[in-house]
């Protein structure tokens, strides 16, 4: 019998929802022998766009058509343009779909609750049993489908009995459990009355709401109701307990499982498929609250999630510790290898652009191809067992294929801001949907490799290109210029009077000439120009136009001047420029134009120890 080989998108595994349905498909696939591939971010978490760019980026790593058939989360995604983007794709693909909460597409299987109806419900008991008529309401993402339902539920059951709701009373969240905070910051902003609710398209952001009001003073319920949707473990578990929804998550994810594994073997299968909820009436809307609930089985889930989250800050401090004292790759590997021991997770991927150490630069993922290289290279634990994989197809997405079903593998993006370093592959371990600390965790790596492909490219002192640095950007000039036949300047610039400044003033007083005319270069630079620290003293520039030396060289003198007003050293700052600007043919090389730009430096430096204008004031 042929495996199975299926992916699963989703954004943002630490909340409850998407946990709870992750551990249905996941056991249903192991239970079938079938492989799920996750591929997951945490986009829209720090709001930083450019963060979320490196993100998403993982995204663009698996092809579709490679697999055999899609499960789609897509209701865990904010950004609208994302989670489109993702579906065109797996329609595009052609392969067999189930997708969560959505009835938007024809091409897939849906798996969803009757959101409408269990919200209406929910809201029509606060105004028939307990009298309510003036509510606020936190919404969930403006395009998210489950978040409109709700949101429509709701006004539904107003407008029916004849409740006219204050738009100043709503607020567009994103499920998100920092939305409840601002919520209530732009409630209390308004200088509206109390109302007699707060009803919130979500578990996460309710209970953020009820512990900002309490912190004001207000008591719950007495003061104000509140409910969400989900019925999460914090829900159930909070005070009040928090009248929510009950849904069948874990259900939902076996099932859609199953409805794709009969998809993929040709049986028909219904185009809709809906579960029932429930809500379930408790404290926070002023019911008395169902203690049918074992309390020793609580105490039991409440003991072993602190248990876990206690190892996982303990492990998580030594891992950024170990990473933050890093200085290669193999110190930072023996970290990882320390962590990897304590989640108990014994196969793991640490998947990394070809060349990751020698290909720092500064341009942005949204300025180029978000797509990753055809070449990767990894660390790989087998059962514990470490080894290298010096390159693999990054289209194969493992550096070495599973053989046999029932694996489970959770695809993390390894980047710095914009910068795409690789990816991470958690095979087998749950640890990404048990731990808040995984985000943090994947963060505290990407940020150790960055710094330790810093250190091979830059200087450490002046904080630009170091030479290898230099070269490697500055080819992407060079080899433009060659195939485009166009201009490149290539400027030569030397510290002038640098021995004597340490002889006379102390290597302190050098170091900071070095880091005054590093900067002053830098800063005369433009956007597309290239700079390094060449060696102790030398620097180069690369740029294009026919202008740039004069330009360049104009307002690197100026801020030369500027600097020797703002300090007070008894020593010029100066420095010696040379430059070329040449057409290079298909049988020059970048070095050999460095050389002729050096050349001419000398040249000019020659003139200049006539008057030695660097030497004491």
């Amino acid at each position: 019998m042929a495996i199975k080989n299926i992916v699963a998108v989703v954004c943002g595994m630490d909340e409850e929802y998407p946990y709870h349905i992750i551990l249905g498909i996941n056991k249903y696939a192991r239970e079938h022998s079938m492989n799920v591939s996750y591929f997951a971010a945490f986009g829209g978490v720090i709001d930083n766009e450019g963060f979320d760019i490196g993100e998403y980026s993982i995204y663009n790593l698996p092809d579709f058509s490679s697999f055999d058939g899609a499960l789609l989360l897509s209701n865990t995604f904010s950004n609208p343009d994302i989670r489109n983007e993702i579906i065109n794709r797996v329609k595009e693909s052609g392969i067999p779909s189930v997708i969560f909460e959505c009835k938007d597409y024809e091409e897939f299987c849906d798996v969803s609750i009757n959101n409408y109806s269990v919200m209406k419900k929910m809201v029509e008991h606060l105004i028939h049993v307990h009298g309510a008529r003036t509510f606020n309401y936190v919404s969930g993402p403006e395009a998210n489908p489950e978040a409109k339902e709700r949101y429509r539920a709701f006004r539904d059951a107003l407008a029916e009995n004849g409740i006219e709701f204050d738009m100043n009373r709503f607020y567009q969240g994103y499920f998100r459990s920092y939305d409840g905070i601002k919520a209530v910051e732009a409630f209390e902003k308004s200088g509206m009355s109390l109302p007699d609710a707060f009803v919130c398209a979500n578990d996460s952001m309710a209970l953020t709401v009820m512990t900002r009001l309490q912190n004001l003073g207000y008591v719950i319920p007495d003061d104000v109701m509140i409910t969400g949707f989900d019925e999460t473990f914090n829900a159930q578990n909070s005070c009040p307990v928090l009248t929510t929804v009950r849904r069948p998550l874990f259900y939902s994810g076996s099932e859609a499982c199953r409805i794709l594994s009969n998809l993929i073997d040709k049986v028909e299968q219904p185009r809709n498929t809906f579960l029932e909820a429930y809500p379930v009436f408790t404290e926070s809307c002023g019911c008395k609250q169902d203690n049918s609930e074992d309390i020793l089985e609580f105490k039991k889930n409440t003991f072993l999630r602190y248990e876990r989250t206690y190892a996982n800050i303990h492990m998580l401090n030594r891992l950024v510790a170990g990473l933050a004292g890093a200085e290669n790759i193999n110190e930072c590997v023996e970290s990882i290898e320390q962590m990897l021991g304590v989640i108990k997770c014994k196969d793991f991927c640490l998947c990394l652009v070809k060349n990751w150490e020698n290909t720092y630069n500064v341009t942005s993922l949204e300025d180029t191809d978000t797509s990753y290289p055809p070449v990767m290279t990894a660390i790989e634990w087998k059962n514990g067992v470490r080894r290298t994989v010096d390159q693999f197809p990054s289209r194969n997405l493992f550096p070495e294929p599973f053989t046999v079903g029932g694996n489970v593998s959770y695809f993390l993006p390894l980047h710095f801001n914009q910068r795409c370093l690789g990816y991470m592959i958690i095979i087998n371990n749950d640890f990404p949907i048990n731990s808040l600390l995984c985000h943090t965790l994947i963060m505290s790596i990407g940020n150790a490799i960055d710094s330790i492909s810093k250190l091979n490219v830059l200087d450490t002192l002046c904080g630009i290109y170091n030479r290898n640095g230099f070269y490697r950007n500055a080819m992407f000039i060079y080899k433009d210029c060659v195939a485009e036949e166009k201009a490149l300047t290539l400027c030569f610039i030397d510290v002038d009077g640098l021995k004597m400044i340490n002889d006379t003033y102390g290597h302190k007083e050098g170091d900071f000439a070095i880091k005054s005319i590093s900067d002053a270069i830098s800063s005369s630079c433009g956007s597309a120009d290239i700079c390094g620290r060449f060696g102790g003293d030398e620097f180069v520039v690369i740029g294009t136009g026919e202008d740039f030396a004069e330009s360049f060289i104009s307002r690197f003198e100026k801020r030369i001047e500027e600097l020797n007003s703002e300090y007070d050293k008894p020593f010029l700052l100066s420095a010696s420029t040379g430059y070329i600007s040449v057409v290079p043919g298909k049988d020059d090389s970048l070095m050999d134009i460095i050389q002729q730009a050096d050349e001419r430096m000398y040249e000019v430096k020659k003139k200049k120890y006539k008057n030695k204008k660097w030497k004491k004031r």
